[in-house]
């Protein structure tokens, strides 16, 4: 990118009502969303409110932190959205955005005096001039004239915005304000080592030490509160909410027994990892931990993979091997699916609970095995067991410590936990860096059934991060279909360009405008993907389609050749 030398005193850019457009009311939901961020919309009297009970508890310079972080935080959040909605903007562009979303989002207007930006070059000078500052009229009200400084939460974001926009360190100072008594508030930014005083200003950048203090300790009481779970949390095993609590305390009071578990629960809740889990914080944890899924076996090979074979005992048995619970010994042995088992399986299963002996596969001798069960299924045993399917006797001895495992539609609360740690699971194993997800993609994904649970949820994330840009956040365009179709429904409204409110019935068109544009995508490829999506939804009529998209059937026919799409 070149360098770009401004010195006006009009707004860098064109296009707050393109902006502004962008804006969305859900009356339904109550959510206000900027793009794929989600808003919200505060009384200026409570942000007062705030700054007065924050000077009052912390004193000024401690307040001044907190919303120099905050305003830092909320700048960096929108430098990422103008990027991921203007990816090939200039360096002027891209940062004159920033004033744009700033008088958007009600905080104040922006005039620019100077500019000097050089992203490549790594070279940056900003001078602007801020009129109708909530911040200094709220400051003024609160404590009169002041002598310094009082736009905290504004500097903070022009710091957090050219910072996230530079990739470098960009800092920003007040030097007029109009809560003591200029007539418009300036503010001067330039890269950190460029100024004097830098550690000044980086000192209400950095975390408070009495601020931090408390936060530490809410964290510690959080950590006490759920510590009969901790130890149970492995990769993947992570969770706030109240049924992954309870599940995760039936588990640790288990682990110390040798008690048989039966996990019950939908295909891909996880039962694997809470049976790892229960095997982690048991006596038996420096022993193995051996899986195997009975459903995945055909039926004539689970005696032997479980029980183990002698030579010779069948045709292609040319050596001697142990079983699963041989090689379970003194640790776990994981039975998942276990209703899949067969007859004479179930009846050397319950040998082994009754026992503690097996047989291998041709041998005439027993063989004494120290094994702790966990089996698991997601059929009801006892229904497999009225039709003849599965043995009573051997559903008495799994079922002596059952223990549910919810699925992940009544566990809302662990899904941004999930997210966080699939995510970065998922980066590291594509080699890409992948920041997080959208607000909006975060509340179509709490919304979404999941009716393949944690499984499910694991999928959609990796196929959001191979999609994402790099350094970017996965957004609700790169989530599948079914997820995405489920936030376009309810009453909503958007703000059209003459800044009024207007109903957005056409809102999934405007998403998959925005969608088209951000990913520019091109008019060959929109045009391909209407002529496939006609041709499925019509099943293959060639007749149906055509008129789904107001043409003839020459006409669709025509397009067809022209993308290849006749057979």
């Amino acid at each position: 990118m070149g360098s770009v030398t401004t010195t006006n005193d009009a707004g860098l850019v064109p296009g707050l009502d393109e902006l502004a457009s962008r804006l969305r009311f859900s009356y339904d939901h109550g959510h206000i969303w900027l793009g794929e961020t989600r808003m919200i919309l505060l009384h200026s009297a409570a942000m007062a409110s705030l700054r007065k009970e924050l000077v009052d508890s912390l004193g000024a310079e401690r307040a001044r932190g907190v919303l120099t972080r905050t305003g830092f935080a909320s700048g960096s959040r929108d430098a990422e959205l103008a990027r991921k909605l203007y990816p090939n903007a200039s360096d002027a562009d891209l940062l004159g955005m920033g004033p744009q979303l700033h008088t958007l989002e009600g905080i104040v207007t922006v005039r620019t005096v100077q500019v000097d930006i050089d992203i490549a070059e790594g070279r940056f000078y900003g001078e602007f001039l801020w009129d109708s500052s909530f911040e200094a009229d709220l400051h003024h009200e609160l404590f009169g004239v002041d002598t310094g400084p009082a736009c905290w939460m504004q500097t903070g974001y022009a710091c957090g915005y050219s910072t996230t926009v530079m990739g470098r360190s960009i800092l920003y100072k007040e030097t007029e304000c109009r809560a003591s008594g200029a007539h418009a508030c300036r503010i001067v930014g330039k890269p950190a080592e460029e100024w004097e005083d830098v550690e000044e200003i980086l000192r209400y950048l950095r975390p408070d030490s009495v601020a931090e203090h408390i936060l530490e300790l809410q964290e510690q009481v959080q950590h006490l509160r759920y510590s009969i779970d901790d130890d149970l949390r492995t990769d993947d095993l992570v969770g706030a909410s109240a049924g992954f609590r309870e599940t995760c305390a039936l588990i640790r009071k288990a682990a110390r027994s040798l008690v048989t578990v039966l996990l019950t629960g939908e295909t891909g809740v996880g039962k694997e990892m809470f049976a790892r889990a229960l095997h982690g914080c048991s006596p038996r944890a420096n022993g193995p931990f051996v899986a195997v899924n009975c459903a995945a076996l055909p039926e004539a090979l689970i005696e032997s993979e479980l029980f183990g074979v002698e030579k010779g005992a069948f045709t292609g048995a040319h050596q001697s091997r142990p079983g699963r619970f041989e090689r379970a010994q003194r640790g776990t042995l994981f039975l998942d699916e276990v209703g899949e088992l067969s007859a004479s399986a179930q009846a050397k299963l319950l040998r082994v609970l009754q026992e503690g002996e097996i047989e291998r596969i041709g041998d005439g001798h027993t063989r004494k095995v120290d094994v702790r069960v966990v089996a698991a299924t997601n059929v009801d045993l006892q229904e497999a067991v009225e039709q003849g399917r599965f043995r009573r006797d051997l559903l008495y001895r799994l079922n002596v410590y059952p223990v549910h495992i919810p699925p992940l539609r009544e566990r809302a609360d662990d899904i941004p936990l999930l997210i966080e740690r699939f995510v970065a699971k998922l980066s590291a194993r594509h080699a890409k860096k992948v920041v997080g997800v959208t607000d909006k993609a975060l509340h179509a994904l709490r919304a979404y059934a999941w009716p393949g649970n944690v499984r499910e949820l694991e999928n959609v994330i990796e196929r959001g991060v191979i999609l994402a840009p790099p350094g970017g956040r996965i957004d609700l365009a790169d989530l599948f279909p079914a997820i995405s179709a489920g936030t376009q429904k309810g009453r909503s409204a958007g703000v059209g360009r003459d800044g009024n409110m207007r109903r957005s019935d056409m809102q999934a068109v405007d998403a998959f405008v925005d969608h088209v544009f951000s990913r520019q995508t091109g008019l060959d490829a929109v045009e391909s993907l209407l002529l496939k999506a006609a041709l499925e939804r019509a099943g293959g009529n060639i007749s149906s389609a055509a008129r789904a998209l107001g043409m003839t059937r020459p006409q669709f026919e025509y397009r067809l050749k022209k993308h290849k799409l006749l057979p």
